[in-house]
């Protein structure tokens, strides 16, 4: 008895164009027996099946369960169909037309499948820097618009030989449909120029030739997936140290590209957590404890005065063939001078870089989107994206409830993306930098209207930060016919923990960063709110504090050591302390200019609590780049103290906790011969205590048992680890950042969500 035929129509949505769906659904479907059709569409793929029942039923099974490794399947759903009698399985042409709700794969390293036919001397591709196949290689910095086909990407110009249009358009073969395909006969080219541009070594040997260079010292800008790397042997003193003066870069550390895990575990300590995220197919840059015996294969300027290393694998052809032939670890930091984006145009990179690199490894595919690494740290077995880029863009999260209208939040000022959102999507942009000059700021337009084109998205409202003058706050007064919603920074900083969670409060939220705009017209942060995603009152602080010189105090820590102690000893300092002595002759005006209020605004930043402690403990009075005080401070701290000093917290109105508390006894400390380490550790467990104490009052008074920590403070292993801890031992449930960055990197997700939640409350 034959039984009777079904058709089934079946609409598959979520990352499932680029990644090699379509030619998974056909080889599943062949193998059960199945006829009917695949295709692209503006949606995602849509696929007919017909055969029996059973067979139907096994196939929908397996299409999750076996699906290919870089999908991402948000909704699976189906229909009923009449039955055709088709014979066949067919692969439809994409069907470009409609609104675009498809999603777009981030890039992805190199496969194990593809590694092995690099390195295979019968292969055809062997040792061609541009293999790939439909489980890896580049996705969203080559596409210029959607359906995910060769021609709207930038390898449109390159013609498939007969060999891989053979492969392309065979079903059983794994580049099947992978639109990058090509190889050494058809595909792109490398060139080594001098930084004039002129060519020193074609395609043949230019490879070996740029791994001679960086063997000789040598600085050389490397093109990859998402832009330019300035690369050095990571081995070589003079050439870190001249790449830093180069660059612009006095200390902060560098990224150190190493061949495999067992390489990596020569350089430092790998948990289990770092290993994964290491060997992810994202690849992002893993901040990592570093071994002492490091110190023979990273030169000093590499990362100076750091007890960690940024270490990342390989993510390229290109990036294996020429680490295996240089032969040793490799630093690869951003193509960029230090506070402009990543160089990724030919032509801008040369122009950019040539005072920088002594030679260019380039090649002929263009890069349509730029894209930096990526940058996680491991926190309690847990993985922590720090910087959200290269590898996770443009890949969203998925929020509820869903928003009304569509939505652009223009995110911060400092580590800035914007974010876009549409029904339940939140699509975070790749990391822009720092909008601080023009350069940056065309590279957030530019971003924001690649987004709103690929995902087919015309905002309606529009959500920015509160402070005026942000280049990201008057980029969206500019705009004509939104709604515009302004968002208090740290309110964001808790809304972003809480979509991170997939949470909508209320909750205390925690929120300790550098700056951020007040709604009383100070600068906040060390905030305790009472949050959830439509709103928020300011329910404790920090006590404020002023700041001598305004931004000149972020650069001088010293001068908020002076201000704190000024608040610790109000009757002058006791003892000779070292910081004062170090700045005696700029110490009396600054104290001045703070107890007189003259271009001194007041700060609850927990940011520049951190600063004071550093400067005080003799860590560093100075900075060169975010953070470096407090992130100095962490390191130096001693892990196995368990001590910690004792800040007053208030308990009547707005609940202010006392830093100079803080202070006074770091300095006591400090006079009476205690170890720095030791104060740095009690300074760091102090705050934390001060924390769990005020989330204790405000629990008391609201009735809140869940906590959100946010904000640049928190990327502080030590401090983050002490604060969770002693809120999970007081009882509270604890919510932290993993897939989305706690700094200002993760401010735009936190603004798209308040905007839609109070956009949802002004509709209902």
């Amino acid at each position: 008895m034959v039984s009777e035929l079904v058709r089934t129509g079946i609409r598959v949505e979520g990352v499932v164009q680029g990644v090699g769906f379509r030619p998974f659904v056909y080889g599943l479907a062949v193998s059960l027996g199945l006829a009917g059709l695949v295709g692209n569409d503006v949606d995602g793929v849509f696929a007919e099946v017909e055969g029996e029942a059973e067979a139907i039923g096994k196939f929908l099974a397996l299409l999750r369960q076996q699906a290919p490794p870089l999908a991402r399947i948000e909704r699976v759903s189906t229909t009923a169909l009449s039955p055709t009698g088709q014979s066949d399985f067919v692969i439809e042409a994409s069907q470009p037309a409609g609104e675009r709700r498809a999603l777009v794969s981030p890039d992805s390293a190199t496969c194990a499948d593809c590694l092995r036919e690099l390195a295979d001397p019968a292969d055809r591709r062997y040792r061609y820097p541009f293999i790939n196949c439909t489980n890896c290689g580049p996705r969203f910095t080559i596409i210029r618009d959607v359906p995910y086909d060769r021609a709207l990407t930038t390898m449109s110009g390159f013609a498939m030989c007969a060999d891989c249009a053979a492969e392309y358009h065979d079903p059983a073969d794994r580049r099947f449909h992978a639109q990058p395909v090509c190889c050494p006969a058809c595909g792109p080219e490398l060139v080594l120029t001098d930084a004039a541009g002129k060519q020193l070594s074609g395609a043949a040997d230019a490879l070996a030739a740029a791994a001679e260079l960086i063997r000789a010292g040598q600085v050389l800008a490397v093109k990859g997936l998402g832009g330019y790397h300035l690369m050095v042997d990571a081995a070589n003193e003079a050439a870190a140290a001249a790449l830093r003066v180069r660059k612009h870069r006095e200390d902060k550390p560098f990224a150190v590209m190493v061949p495999d895990v067992a390489a990596a575990r020569r350089l430092a300590d790998l948990d289990e957590t770092a290993e994964q995220m290491l060997t992810s197919a994202r690849r992002p840059v893993v901040l990592v404890p570093r071994h002492a015996a490091a110190a023979g294969e990273v030169a000093p300027s590499v990362a100076p005065g750091n007890t960690h290393l940024g270490l990342l694998l390989p993510y390229t052809p290109l990036h294996h063939l020429l680490l295996a032939a240089v032969g040793r670890p490799i630093v690869a930091t951003s193509g960029n001078v230090s506070d402009e984006p990543i160089a990724y145009r030919d032509a801008d990179a040369l122009t950019r870089l040539a005072r920088i690199a002594d030679a260019f490894l380039m090649h002929d595919r263009a890069i349509h989107v730029r894209a930096d690494d990526s940058v996680a740290r491991a926190i309690g077995g847990r993985q922590v994206v720090l910087r959200r880029s290269r590898g996770h863009a443009p890949e969203p999260l998925r929020v509820g409830p869903e928003f009304r209208r569509p939505v652009l939040a223009c995110g911060a000022e400092l580590k800035n993306t914007f974010c876009l959102a549409k029904g339940n999507r939140a699509f975070i942009s790749h990391h822009i930098g720092d909008l601080e000059n023009a350069e940056t700021l065309a590279a957030f337009t530019a971003g924001i209207e690649h987004y709103r084109r690929l995902f087919d998205i015309e905002p309606r409202v529009v959500a920015h930060d509160l402070h005026p003058d942000y280049l990201s706050t008057k980029y969206a007064a500019d705009l004509a016919g939104v709604e515009l919603v302004g968002v208090q920074h740290h309110h964001a900083h808790i809304a972003s923990c809480l979509a991170d969670n997939d949470a909508d409060g209320p909750v205390i939220g925690v929120a300790f960063d550098g700056t951020g705009y007040g709604l009383d017209g100070t600068i906040w942060g060390g905030e305790f709110l009472i949050a959830s995603l439509a709103s928020f009152d300011r329910a404790g602080c920090l006590e404020p504090v002023p700041m001598p010189g305004g931004a000149a105090a972020i650069r001088q820590p010293w001068r908020m050591a002076a201000v704190y102690l000024a608040a610790a000893y109000p009757d002058g300092v006791a003892g000779n302390l070292a910081v004062r002595s170090r700045n005696n002759q700029n110490w009396a005006a600054v104290a001045k200019m703070a107890r007189r209020e003259i271009n001194s605004p007041l700060t609850s930043s927990a940011g520049r609590l951190f600063d004071a402690a550093a400067a005080l403990i003799g860590v560093r009075d100075t900075i060169n780049y975010e953070g470096q005080a407090a992130i100095e401070l962490e390191q130096i701290a001693d892990p196995a103290e368990r001590s910690g000093y004792q800040a007053a917290v208030g308990t009547d109105g707005l609940v202010r906790v006392r830093g100079s508390d803080l202070i006074r006894a770091a300095a006591e400390d400090l006079a009476a011969g205690t170890a720095r380490p030791a104060v740095a550790a009690r300074f760091h467990n102090g705050v934390a205590g001060a924390v769990v104490a005020t989330c204790g009052v405000l629990r008391d008074r609201h009735n809140l048992g869940v906590v959100a920590l946010s904000g640049g403070v928190f990327q502080n292993l030590l401090f983050t680890s002490a604060v969770v801890a002693g809120l999970r031992r007081a009882g509270f449930e604890v919510l932290t950042h993993g897939r989305v960055p706690c700094n200002d990197g993760g401010i735009s997700l936190g603004q798209a969500m308040v905007a839609g939640a109070r956009d949802r409350a002004l509709s209902g």
